[in-house]
């Protein structure tokens, strides 16, 4: 995942004038969160043919005919805005989808080609289609963050520290004991884990730098935050 700096406080901004940025940004966001929105049409018990098309047609309808006046400006979350516009598009999903087809439309965003395989990894049990919404869109943003990380650590030429380090993110202690790393890195025991500590902090930062791109108001990343951090404390997660 390339990180490309991207807001929906800007989409939100010019939603009544449209520009070319304000549409650049939206493709973006777009781009970024499709697979949250496949999930939660799959989980409709659309099959898999027919939720790629309706998947299609829904962001289509979205950067071409300006859903966006539905967006309610006191609840600018990006997350909150698409599940609950994904959700009005089902209810009318069939003869969109057919006219969508019917004109001959090209696809607006690049679904993965594995799409369906990365859905059969998803759990099996009863999950909502709006938990298994919400627990695609946390581990995107998680995604999101721990991509800029990476970036970052490359421009500095410091990749292979980083390959060693991630998995001390998630909090847990990894089955490598620190004192191997640091043999692997030709560090000290003491300066790897001064260094993971350090790396935590830069994830949570870069974690905030991606929630703040999907809200209008700088006030809700904490709130997000929080509910991010509640939707996947029932689950245990695995890669993104």
């Amino acid at each position: 995942m390339r990180w490309v700096t991207t807001s929906w406080n800007e989409v939100l901004a010019v939603r009544d004038a449209p520009t070319e940025a304000s549409r650049v940004a939206l493709e973006s966001l777009c781009q970024i969160y499709w697979y949250p929105v496949y999930v939660f049409v799959r989980r409709q018990r659309i099959e898999e043919e027919d939720a790629r098309d309706a998947t299609q047609a829904y962001f289509a309808q979205l950067l071409e005919k300006g859903y966006l006046e539905d967006c309610d400006p006191a609840r600018g979350r990006f997350r909150a805005f698409l599940m609950a516009s994904v959700r009005h598009f089902l209810s009318k999903e069939r003869d969109r989808t057919r006219a969508w087809k019917r004109g001959g439309r090209t696809d607006v965003v690049s679904l993965d080609a594995d799409a369906e395989g990365r859905y059969r990894l998803e759990p099996a049990d009863q999950a909502t289609p709006e938990a298994l919404f919400e627990r695609r869109w946390a581990l995107t943003v998680l995604a999101r963050a721990l991509d800029r990380l990476h970036q970052e650590h490359v421009l500095d030429g410091r990749e292979q520290e980083f390959e060693q380090l991630k998995p001390f993110l998630t909090g847990e202690e990894p089955k490598t004991p620190y004192r191997h790393v640091a043999a692997g890195l030709r560090m000290s025991e003491s300066a790897v884990k001064t260094s993971v500590h350090r790396l935590r902090l830069r994830f949570g930062s870069a974690l905030r730098d991606a929630i703040a791109e999907t809200v209008a108001d700088p006030n809700e990343v904490d709130d997000e935050v929080r509910h991010l951090l509640g939707v996947l404390a029932p689950w245990r997660t695995g890669d993104p």
